[in-house]
């Protein structure tokens, strides 16, 4: 009878013996830690900057105007400081920074006071024209664009907002005898001097040019309303420009001075003046201007009225101001062919 036997087993095929397990040698008194991983950045820095910001808010109207006219500026794109409070508050949470969280109420609560009363609808009453709202005046200002390509539309779409004035800056002398053609019918009484004109359904009487630069950008005018006597302006102040020196203003600083001047000796008690003043009404360096004057958007107006450029406006250069009258609503009304946005104010007496 044939047996096998079994061949001792190699060291390929032998199970591989479990070391015992050994205690770990403590390291001498002398040996230098371990590094430990870096621990996240605070959130001083953000918390700093949200103050900062808070800061300059508040304390816009302080701000030196010397350097590069940065103070005008800050002014200008002031309403968009506000975006500052979501992007600190983003940059917060990334760092789960609780101190920069709470730090980002300051600007919060200074952009809210500063312009949570803009974004409620103040108007009064939004009728058209006098016989609309019963006694008062409904006016409209609007920088045409001497460069625009639909004149013709662009009269017919200010006649459809059936206000009782007109002030129109940027007139061209190819652009002007269609607006006179095209407005014709709705305002009997119009006066163009230079780029400006006024049109009225009332008489106009003391028609006179306005000296605020070396050629004409500003008119008046009385208008004779039921009501009584009501001195008009329509002026177009200096244009502005952002570049390496800043921000350019100082034509239109000096233009600002000579219309406060007129407006300042205008013995009319009721006044309006309309147009582009390249600057808006929060910018110290019209105060000339506005210190004299109401802005019809920020008593009656439904948010911030922005007007250009006018695809997607970012600022309000066009506005309606005005003295002796109350302001009972303030709108701005859809695109034209002009890359400004028209604004409309009801007045009452």
């Amino acid at each position: 009878m044939l047996t096998t036997e079994e061949e001792p087993s190699t060291g390929a095929d032998a199970p591989t013996p479990t070391p015992a397990p050994t205690k770990a040698t403590p390291a001498p008194p002398h040996a230098t830690p371990a590094p430990t991983p870096p621990q996240r950045a605070p959130g001083r820095l953000l918390a700093l900057a949200a103050l900062l910001s808070a800061a300059l808010m508040a304390l816009h109207a302080h701000l030196p105007n010397t350097a590069l006219n940065l103070g005008s500026l800050f002014q200008t794109l002031l309403p968009w400081t506000g975006l500052a409070v979501p992007a600190l508050l983003a940059l917060a949470a990334v760092r789960r920074s609780r101190l920069a969280a709470i730090a980002v109420l300051a600007p919060a609560l200074v952009w809210a006071t500063l312009f949570g009363p803009t974004l409620t609808d103040k108007g009064k009453d939004r009728g058209t024209g006098t016989g609309a709202t019963g006694h008062g005046l409904t006016v409209l200002s609007h920088n045409v664009d001497e460069a625009n390509p639909d004149p013709a539309g662009t009269a017919r779409a200010l006649a459809g907002a059936k206000a009782d004035v007109l002030a129109l800056v940027e007139l061209s002398e190819e652009s002007t005898p269609v607006y006179e053609r095209e407005l014709a019918a709705a305002y009997p009484h119009h006066a163009v001097l230079g780029g400006v004109g006024l049109w009225s359904r009332h008489r106009l009487t003391a028609v006179a040019e306005v000296e605020i630069m070396p050629w004409t950008r500003a008119m008046r005018a009385t208008a004779a309303t039921p009501e009584g006597p009501v001195a008009v302006y329509a002026a177009h102040l200096a244009s502005v420009r952002v570049s390496g020196a800043g921000f350019t203003t100082a034509r239109r600083n000096e233009a600002a001075r000579a219309l406060a001047s007129a407006v300042r000796a205008e013995p009319a008690p009721r006044v309006v003046v309309l147009g582009d003043f390249n600057g808006t009404y929060q910018d110290r360096a019209l105060a000339p201007v506005t210190s004299q004057l109401r802005s019809a958007q920020r008593e009656a107006g439904d948010g911030f009225g922005f007007t250009y450029p006018a695809g997607f406006p970012v600022v309000r250069i066009d506005d309606v101001l005005v003295k002796g009258m109350d302001p009972r609503a303030s709108w701005t009304l859809p695109a034209t062919g002009s890359d400004h946005r028209p604004v409309g104010a009801t007045l009452r007496f």
